[in-house]
């Protein structure tokens, strides 16, 4: 089943079904069992959420890179090649980020700035939410010696056991209670999950401690791509997410945030589903790109974005047809959405397809410097949407900020698309 993309693509897209599921079902639940006061902070706390688990600076995407180079090189060893200790050093990196983004939570609590009477819940469910940290490093060591089909069988029976603790809480459980129970059902998944890379790559405990040698290896061979790659993650972190922060700074409407937070949803859901279809094909076209097979490598790319794109067509007509019935049953008739406002979504989804394809695409194969290079115009509209909708069109804010988002996007897309092109005539 490994060997084949097509099983391989059908297992990821139904665990990204239950992702989306899962996602939708946060604010299903939570917009109901909160006030509306409580719900916009619980955004808040997602948006961090979001923010600290992007935050790991792609670092799981190089080890990605390197571990696939050393393992479609037969373990053979050289100076700059993968280690052992490196994954030790990375989960203790990933570990102190979780805690950092604690103690910054814990602070915003504690001084108002993030008002809530329903502190552990929040502190549970950003614990449950950043689990995703270390479920990235056991994601990406999998795949990279060919183990998606586990993770992928993992994560869809954790998904569905969360989901269902989820829905719990509109049948009377405690919502403390249900999030508790979803972390500790992802920590017994994600565990056996790095136990198994652990098994799989011949490890001993000594390597997971060992970060004086693991630290070394790492400031030797990392550096560059760490650099490049966490600028890049930044980059993209701000872009995606600082909307809601500059949003809630320009009004204090909850209907504008409700909009953003309807793209977010859809377009995460796009992204997941194109990551999904590339992923599958990543094993061959890695082992086209690093044998040098050019033509193989094209087809691959090519079959790669059109499956994406029929993916963000078929989201756009959903979009079209039931966009303003989505919108207020996900936030319960809370506020409404506009069909000028699906349609600039839906113009920014296409965009965003091309540039998810070219990013996950040139991520697995290191390319994090012309990454970098890429996401610096997807920045600065991000930054600039907010300040030019208010002065520009400020009864229409809403409308006058998705419109520069999606000018944006489709603006991106294209500077990706020409990367793609380069890519496919190395």
């Amino acid at each position: 089943m490994e060997g084949s993309a097509r099983i391989l693509a059908l297992v990821k897209l139904a665990s990204v079904g239950l992702i989306l599921i899962w996602g939708f079902a946060v604010t299903f639940v939570f917009v109901r069992v909160l006030p509306i006061a409580e719900f916009q902070a619980f955004l808040l706390l997602v948006a961090f959420g979001n923010f600290t688990i992007s935050a790991e600076f792609g670092v799981t995407s190089i080890i990605y890179a390197r571990l696939r180079r050393h393992w479609l090189g037969d373990g053979i060893p050289d100076d700059g090649g993968f280690r052992l200790e490196e994954m030790g050093v990375l989960f203790l990196f990933l570990g102190l980020l979780i805690a950092g983004g604690a103690l910054i939570l814990l602070g915003a609590l504690a001084t108002g700035l993030l008002k809530t009477q329903m502190p552990l819940l929040f502190l549970l469910f950003f614990f449950s939410a950043c689990l995703n940290l270390p479920g990235l490093l056991a994601k990406r060591a999998l795949a990279a010696i060919d183990g998606n089909f586990l993770w992928e069988a993992l994560d869809c029976g954790r998904r569905i056991i969360t989901i269902g603790l989820l829905l719990a809480i509109l049948y009377g459980m405690d919502p403390r209670l249900s999030v508790a129970l979803q972390l500790a059902v992802s920590i017994l998944i994600i565990g056996w999950a790095i136990g198994h890379v652990h098994r799989r790559l011949d490890m001993r405990a000594r390597h997971w401690f060992a970060f004086r040698v693991g630290s070394g290896h790492v400031r030797a061979h990392y550096l560059r791509d760490i650099g490049a790659s966490a600028a890049f993650t930044m980059s993209d972190i701000i872009a995606y997410n600082a909307p809601y922060f500059t949003i809630a700074m320009a009004t204090g409407q909850a209907r504008p945030m409700l909009i953003f937070d309807f793209f977010f949803k859809a377009s995460r859901s796009l992204s997941m589903l194109v990551r999904a279809v590339v992923e599958a094909a990543l094993p061959r076209i890695t082992r086209a790109y690093h044998a040098g097979d050019t033509i193989r490598l094209r087809q691959l790319l090519v079959r790669a974005t059109g499956a994406a794109l029929l993916f963000a067509v078929a989201l756009s007509v959903l979009l079209l047809v039931a966009g303003e019935w989505l919108f207020a049953q996900l936030f319960d008739g809370r506020a409404s959405i506009d069909r000028a406002d699906i349609i600039l979504i839906v113009i920014a989804l296409l965009g965003l397809t091309i540039l998810c394809v070219s990013v996950y695409v040139q991520s697995a194969l290191g390319h994090f410097s012309y990454l970098l290079a890429r996401s610096l115009p997807f920045l600065a509209g991000s930054l600039a949407s907010v300040p030019l909708a208010m002065l520009l069109w400020p009864a229409r804010f809403d409308l006058a900020f998705l419109c520069f988002y999606a000018v944006t996007m489709v603006g991106v897309a294209l500077l990706h698309l020409v990367s793609l092109k380069r890519l496919a005539r190395l």
